[in-house]
Parts: C-alpha cells; structure tokens; sequence
C-alpha cells in the first residue's frame, strides 16, 4: 500500500515533467538519469538529487538564458547521457532550460515542484512484519528519514515523527479507528525537526522521549522511558531498549519481532557516534541538571554503541525485524519498498557484528562524512532549547541526513 497524497501521482503537463513520486520510483529501481542541476553552485553542494544510477551535474540558469539567444542549449548538454531530469528551487527556472533542450531534440524533463516538491513527498508503505498491530513506514526520499506508524485496536503510536508531516499520523490513524496516544523520539535528533512535541499540542498524544534526553538539556514537558519501560498499545506493548552509542540517550524499540532501531543500526551501517560533540550541545549541557563530564568524545561513544549492539541487538533471535529510522543511497529496498531486514541477515551482510572492539572504534570514528546541515540549531529546537515557525523547521533540515557510518 502506497499513499501519495501529498503529492500527485504524476504529473499533469505531460512528458516535459515528471512528478517527484515518479521520480522517487525510478531512483529506487536504479534507473540511469542525468540529473541536470540549474541552480547556483553553492546550493548545489549544499544539498542536490543522488541516487546509484544518478549522475548529478550542475549547469547554471544563466547559461541557459544565454544560449536562448545564441541557439546553443543543445552545446551546453553535449557530454551528458540522456535521459535527462532537470531541477531548480522551484521548478520554473528548470522547466526553461528543458523547454530550449526539448526544442533541440534532448530527451529532457523537468522536476515539478523543484527541489521544494522533492523535499515535500512523503511516501507511506504498509511494513509487513506480523507484529500484533498495523505498521507504516513513512518515506522521506529527499532525505530517506523513515518514520512508523504503529496501530493496535483502537490506539496507535508514532517513532521518530517529523514536524513537516505531523498532520499526516494523526489523520492515517483515525483512518484506521484509532487515536494516536504516544509520540515517541528514539533519541534527539540532529538530521531532522521532530513532530513530538506538535503532535502532543495539537492531539491528545503524549510526548515520548528517552529518560537521559533531561542529561542534554530536554526543555519541554514528555514522559521518558528508561531501559525496559513498557508503554501498552491497544492489544500490543512498546519496549524500551537501551542502544546508547549513536547519542547517550538513545533508546530502541521492540514490538514483539520487530526492533525499531533508530539511528542505532541501518541497513548499510551503524549511527554516527560524533554528533553530541557540538557547540549546541555544549550550551544544552550547561543548561542541563546535571552538565556531562566531557566523556562524550567520538571514541567513547563508539564503545558505548560496540556494546550496544552487541549485547542489545545482535544477541536477538535471527528472525528479528530491524526497521530502521535511516535509509541511504545503498540500502535496498523489500520488494514492497520498505526498508527492513531480518536481523539475521545484517549478521551476514554487515561487517561490524564480525569486528572487534577497537577495529569497530576505529571504523566509526574515522572517514566520516560532513555532519547534517544545521546540525547544532536542530538539537537545541528538537530540545525545546529554540522555537521556530513551520518554514524556518522546514528549511533547516533540507539536505542529506548524514547520519549513518557506512559499514
């Protein structure tokens, strides 16, 4: 089951444009494109279209405009293999650059929406796990945050939901008979705005959070779960796992054969164990009861998560349904589009389960990529610490998530 009703299924103006949920079906299946970039430089490198078949290229607007009046868009695109899928901002200044290359014979669309519409799709899939309870997994491919959906009976619950799409879970549950009871955070983001604390203001759900997110500064009022906490779901029950590694406070859940995991283990890797170390955190930490001690360096935080999944995760039965909160450009879909794998799988796939401690410290901790943009102003706002209106959450987590350690 997939719903796009934020977006439509495809687009209305014909073969010149392709919609962003058309496009998000033909990255995942890995289809070749050339993704023509027409906005400036710098935002380009801040954040543009990947994929595994995608070569990405930036030419910008003005050469366009230019070759209108010479005749020469077709010179611009000479080395690049069609087809071609040109974007903007918002999809205006692309659509005239495909105009000129369609005129001259270029297989060329155009993004609608842009880069805005991108960032707007937001996929949902029925998880199918045989839990005692419905799961979707919601999609953001922009950014490939997952998010779940969790109904049982007359009640459901929400992990890791973004404060773009808050509307969406209370709407899918009430679809489903139910009322959304809990909003949980498996730990505090720094990727993405969270929907917690919305989704508690604005329907009868209470805020989830993990118990040590008061350590770093949490400003806003939730219920924190430690280690082993229950949290009752209709017919189901939600428990809390300490993963601690990726942040301190980070927690997993376990609803009956499925693990959500959070930022703690991916498909294709294991959480980052750098991101507590800014100078955001700094200032949450001298705001906080009890200010940390400075033990909080990448390479402690990379033991913390060794012992985490080996002795939280990896020690459960191989059946068990790891459902991430990350997907990459190097996951691979379920045959249904979810991301999920069994665990014992992962034991075979991934290198880590097979490392030892310090060749896992080691492997966390160098080579890592650039942190999520924004980074910083995005834990103090997922804290409580800041307060921003709708565009500006929007805006500050545009771009790749950067979470994960590549295995």
């Amino acid at each position: 089951m997939t719903d796009r009703s934020n977006d439509a299924d495809r687009s209305d103006d014909g073969e010149a444009s392709i919609a962003p949920a058309e496009l998000a079906d033909r990255l995942r299946a890995g289809d070749e494109l050339t993704v023509l970039d027409v906005r400036d430089r710098d935002e380009f490198e801040r954040w543009h279209l990947e994929g595994e078949g995608v070569e990405a290229v930036q030419i910008p607007h003005v050469k366009f405009i230019q070759a209108q009046a010479t005749g020469g868009a077709a010179d611009l695109v000479a080395d690049l293999e069609e087809p071609i899928v040109a974007v903007c901002g918002h999809g205006e200044a692309s659509a005239h650059a495909v105009s000129l290359l369609r005129e001259a014979g270029i297989e060329a669309r155009n993004l609608a929406g842009g880069m805005d519409a991108w960032a707007d799709l937001y996929l949902v899939r029925e998880l199918a796990v045989g839990a005692p309870a419905t799961v979707l997994q919601y999609d953001r491919p922009s950014s490939g945050c997952l998010a779940y959906l969790l109904v049982s009976g007359d009640e459901a619950a929400v992990i890791d939901p973004l404060r773009a799409f808050a509307d969406r879970y209370a709407t899918a549950a009430a679809d489903r008979g139910a009322d959304l009871t809990y909003a949980i955070d498996t730990h505090v983001h720094a990727d993405h705005v969270s929907g917690v604390r919305d989704l508690a203001a604005r329907t009868d759900a209470e805020a989830v959070v993990p118990e040590r997110a008061r350590d770093r500064g949490l400003a806003f009022d939730a219920r924190t779960l430690t280690d082993g906490a229950e949290l009752p779901l209709g017919e189901a029950t939600l428990a809390a796992v300490a993963t601690p590694g990726h942040t301190t406070e980070s927690l997993s859940f376990s609803l009956a054969d499925v693990l959500f995991t959070g930022d703690t283990l991916f498909l294709e890797g294991v959480g980052r164990p750098d991101l507590e170390g800014s100078a955001a955190q700094r200032a949450a930490d001298s705001r906080a009861v009890e200010p940390r001690d400075g033990s909080d360096e990448a390479p402690a935080a990379a033991r913390r998560l060794y012992e985490s999944l080996r002795h939280r995760i990896l020690e459960r039965p191989d059946e068990t349904m790891i459902a991430p909160g990350h997907y990459s450009d190097a996951a691979d879909p379920r045959d249904d589009g979810t991301y999920g794998a069994r665990l014992g799988d992962l034991r075979d796939r991934l290198a880590a389960p097979s490392l030892s401690e310090a060749e896992f410290v080691e492997r966390a901790t160098n080579d890592l990529p650039p942190r999520p943009a924004n980074d910083e102003r995005i834990v103090a706002v997922n804290l409580g610490l800041e307060d921003v209106d709708e565009e500006t959450a929007f805006e500050l987590e545009l771009g790749p998530n950067n979470c994960a350690v590549a295995d």
